[in-house]
């Protein structure tokens, strides 16, 4: 209301009445929700109720700026920590009829490896959840990272708790074991596998194995607990060597020794929702699952971590394409839709590879 008709008494008399109707609203029902968590104590900055010109861009694209605001970042997450009791929404998008919100759980990266927070993480996606399937939200996309394997197993223990739950959870790990088989060149006949410990290497792994493509791997411990899952009529081509060497490398965490010892040429393909490390100018480093979004989609006004603008990873995007489809699934824990349908769906509403 403009200063001067408050001073001269000259506003309307229902002002103050319909100002407190406005604060009441009515509060949208998303059909979709992603639940996510800042990463990096800068992270805070890249979401929408941030800085609107960080924000824009990918958040390894630093601003001169930043190391200025460094303090504001350390006391917001300490703020989060002692004070952050459940998720809160920092974004709405729109793609056709399906109404999607981004809800942020009040903990960052570090803290989902520390043993003692791990109830209270734990405690907050249930209550997210619980709060999703009460609004009546179909889709709640877990893109939590990796970790969320070891802290309730993709959902899956929330799924065991709750039978009854209404709200969908999705884990996104078939679109996104989609999109690393698509990165992967038709007459590849060799990759190695370092550091796959999570649902999508897995996956990966597997699919390839019963495609005659053989993988292989250096580290027992893991190459045991793959070769269990692999089909008998696979096995052969599932192999534990330290001497062969490929040029695909594929895995969740390939750290710089490592790197070092690829040939020349080498590609990296993450599995997990962190980028390498790119440390060899001679090799080639493809993004974390992801892929570009329909130009449809509306109110997109920030850069999902450190992905482009308008490119969202496979996780985010799987919530929406299980509810655009209607699916009526879970996928957590050690379920998984079916590759081919699931990348046939996606391109079917317009995203893009």
């Amino acid at each position: 209301m403009p200063i001067y008709d408050y001073i001269f008494n000259t506003m309307d008399k229902s002002t103050d009445e319909l100002y407190e109707r406005t604060l009441i609203g009515t509060e949208e029902t998303p059909d979709v929700v992603h639940l996510t968590h800042m990463t990096t104590l800068q992270s805070i900055y890249h979401l929408r109720v941030g800085i609107a010109s960080i924000a824009s861009r990918p958040s390894d694209n630093h601003v001169w700026y930043m190391w200025m605001i460094w303090p504001m970042a350390w006391l917001s997450m300490v703020l989060a920590w002692v004070y952050g009791s459940s998720a809160f929404i920092v974004e709405s998008l729109k793609l056709k009829k399906i109404m999607m919100q981004t809800w942020v759980i009040p903990r960052y990266n570090f803290q989902y490896s520390l043993t003692r927070e791990r109830e209270s993480i734990n405690r907050l996606i249930e209550q997210a959840i619980s709060d999703a399937d009460g609004r009546g939200v179909k889709v709640l996309s877990l893109g939590l990272f990796n970790q969320e394997r070891q802290l309730n197993g993709s959902g899956e223990l929330f799924t065991q708790k709750y039978p009854k739950l209404r709200v969908r959870l999705v884990d996104g790990s078939g679109l996104a074991t989609a999109v690393v088989l698509k990165s992967i060149p038709l007459d590849t006949k060799r990759v190695f596998l370092c550091g796959g410990s999570s649902k999508v290497a897995h996956a990966t792994a597997t699919a390839l194995c019963e495609r005659g493509v053989q993988v292989i791997m250096n580290q027992k411990k893991e190459y045991d607990m793959l070769k269990l899952r692999v089909a008998e009529s696979s096995t052969a081509y599932l192999k534990f060597s330290s001497d062969e060497i490929p040029q695909i490398w594929i895995g969740d965490i390939i750290n710089d020794k490592q790197q070092m010892g690829a040939p020349r040429g080498a590609t990296f393909i993450p599995t997990s929702q962190f980028p390498f490390k790119k440390i060899r100018k001679d090799c080639t480093y493809l993004s974390n699952p992801a892929m570009k979004i329909p130009e449809a989609m509306q109110n997109v006004h920030t850069c999902e971590n450190w992905l482009p603008r308008r490119v969202m990873s496979a996780w985010r995007i799987a919530g929406m394409v299980h509810a655009l489809e209607g699916w009526g699934i879970h996928e957590c824990g050690d379920d998984m839709m079916d590759i081919e349908q699931v990348w046939s769906a996606a391109i079917k509403h317009g995203f893009i590879p």
